[in-house]
């Protein structure tokens, strides 16, 4: 090509379309705003459509011909706990982006024209709606970020590696992610100006391969919205969970909760306009309207997608017991609806993912600060569930490893002192699959205190009866409780339980001692008193001894009967 022959066709290729619109590209979107324009938004008599934002001649620095200046404006970049790139004030073409999506400068200002071009409807910036970002960009996807080996490294391999970004989804020319990594300024075949289609997230996960993801609830469901209540996805076209994948929870423009993006500031609404049972089979939003619950609604903000394992400033969510890009519909030891959660051992170290139920629940339930006070006001008080179920202790229900009883004979099949049980075979939902009902399970609501799945009486003079200890009798067989030995002398809980109306609660602490303040001689067979009920006897001595298999004697003063000792 002789010389020169390159600036002439390239002036001839950009000056073209500024006085002819083609048949297809641009001429054909919303940012034709010549007066050929579909959009709303168009001139009252300019008919060139490239020159709004490229110019031959004359034009700004910036590639690709610039035609517009920036505002000049100083933009709050967006910035979250688990980002691991820092958003600086764009450049390159999301700063050519902005010259009109910011909503500052006039659309029709152009820097190489005769002065500014009129708009239709007397609009001058860009009018009010998605696309227009203004200044703060803190609830939009980061741009003008540094896209390299270190930052995928940063992630823990959750982001693709640059080298593969050769497609349709590309950085700049200075390894950067920008508007036009995921916009094509010219196309809008895809809606939104999209350079693929998203559909189940594919845009989104060019560059994002969350670990789990793959095998996930919210990638794989089918489920569809039953038309009731409030549309789910107001802002995306997918007709289920597939189809939106990502976008079930987020948005990358304009997120109702700027870190991460989410559709809604408040985490527990992200939930809930699938989770009603319009489109997820159960309606876990209902379980919070119960007396007792995980009150998700209580805090908004407090939770942190990188915080550690132990809750440091007490609050609960619904992603603290369940990974929204792990959940699954899978069974096991864990239940898929718990996988890719961390947690904290018996030992109280931080596991990622946890492999055990308790463990998710001692992330609040152990030793983070803040907890309520004990309901029952216990001789040995303690109120970390974590040193309670220690395996170490003299007594304990078997949730982190089996029991010490050798000899339980009200157990009732499959249970066995070689048993494990999990948190939720108490506290669960009352209405739940374990109780024969419909509800969800897990411990989101339930109708009796602490979140029981059953009735457990605790107040003092109750009457015993299969559903005043439901909870207790559906271990623990009450035909043998109440009607082992040949009198009532010899049967300690019929006394008791039956004859004087004390509850199983004034004698047994349900999670456990621990072996720091108690000991095997007082306090096994989860021993130790409610002393709401239960004083001192006469000599001052307030204890349970024992004194060897099935037997003991107690010093106490209870009901006004004075122990002193009194065997059993």
């Amino acid at each position: 090509m002789r010389p020169g022959a390159f600036v002439f066709v390239l002036v001839a290729a950009l000056s073209l379309p500024l006085h002819a619109a083609p048949a297809g590209g641009v001429a054909a979107t919303r940012h034709n705003l010549s007066t050929s324009g579909p959009g709303a938004v168009r001139a009252t008599s300019e008919t060139r459509i490239c020159n709004f934002c490229h110019a031959p001649h004359n034009a700004s620095p910036s590639a690709p011909l610039w035609n517009r200046r920036t505002s000049g404006s100083t933009y709050t970049p967006y910035t979250s706990s688990s980002a691991r790139a820092g958003a600086g004030q764009p450049t390159g073409a999301s700063l050519n982006c902005l010259s009109c999506h910011d909503g500052i400068i006039a659309l029709g200002e152009l820097l190489n024209g005769s002065g500014e071009i009129s708009m239709s409807g007397g609009v001058t910036t860009m009018p009010t709606g998605t696309g227009k970002l203004g200044t703060d960009l803190s609830d939009d996807h980061p741009v003008s970020i540094a896209y390299n080996a270190a930052l995928v490294a940063a992630s823990g391999g959750e982001l693709a590696d640059p080298v593969t970004l050769t497609g349709k989804v590309r950085l700049d020319a200075a390894g950067r992610v920008q508007c036009t990594s995921c916009h094509d300024p010219h196309d809008d075949a895809q809606g939104k100006f999209l350079v693929m289609s998203n559909h189940a997230s594919a845009l989104c996960q060019t560059c994002h391969l969350k670990n789990y993801w793959n095998s996930s609830s919210h990638k794989l469901s089918g489920a569809t919205w039953n038309g009731a209540g409030s549309d789910p996805w107001p802002h995306t076209a997918g007709t289920t969970v597939a189809a939106n994948a990502c976008e079930n929870c987020h948005r990358p423009h304009s997120g109702g909760g700027a870190a991460w993006l989410l559709n809604s500031a408040a985490e527990e609404d992200n939930c809930k306009p699938c989770h009603t049972g319009n489109v997820a089979a159960k309606n876990v939003q209902a379980e919070f309207n119960k007396a007792s619950i995980h009150p998700v609604a209580l805090t908004t903000g407090v939770h942190d997608a990188s915080e550690a394992s132990l809750v440091a400033r007490r609050h609960v969510e619904c992603v603290d017991c369940h990974n929204p890009h792990a959940s699954n519909t899978a069974g096991g030891t864990l239940p898929g609806s718990l996988a890719g959660v961390s947690g904290i051992t018996i030992g109280g170290a931080e596991v990622m993912p946890s492999i055990a139920e308790y463990q998710i629940c001692l992330r609040c339930h152990g030793d983070s600060p803040g907890k309520p006070a004990p309901k029952t006001t216990r001789q040995i008080a303690q109120g970390n569930v974590r040193l309670e179920f220690d395996t170490a202790n003299p007594s304990y229900h078997p949730v982190a490893g089996p029991g010490k009883g050798g000899s339980v004979p009200s157990l009732m099949a499959p249970w066995t002192t070689a048993s494990v049980i999990k948190c939720a075979d108490c506290h669960n939902n009352n209405a739940g699959p374990s109780v024969g009902g419909s509800g969800p399970n897990g411990p989101h609501g339930s109708s009796y205190p602490s979140l029981l799945e059953r009735r457990y009486a605790t107040a003092d003079f109750t009457t015993e009866s299969e559903s005043a200890y439901a909870l207790c009798y559906k271990c623990h067989s009450r035909s043998v409780l109440l009607n082992s030995g040949t009198t009532v002398a010899n049967n300690v809980h019929r006394e008791h339980v039956v004859s004087q109306r004390t509850p199983c609660n004034v004698c047994h602490d349900p999670h456990g001692v621990n072996a720091s303040q108690g000991n095997s001689t007082n306090n096994s067979r989860l021993i130790n008193f409610d002393t709401a009920v239960v004083k001192p006897n006469s000599s001052g001595s307030l204890k349970w001894v024992k004194t060897g298999t099935g037997r003991g004697s107690c010093y106490m003063r209870c009901h006004g009967d004075d122990h002193s000792p009194e065997a059993y």
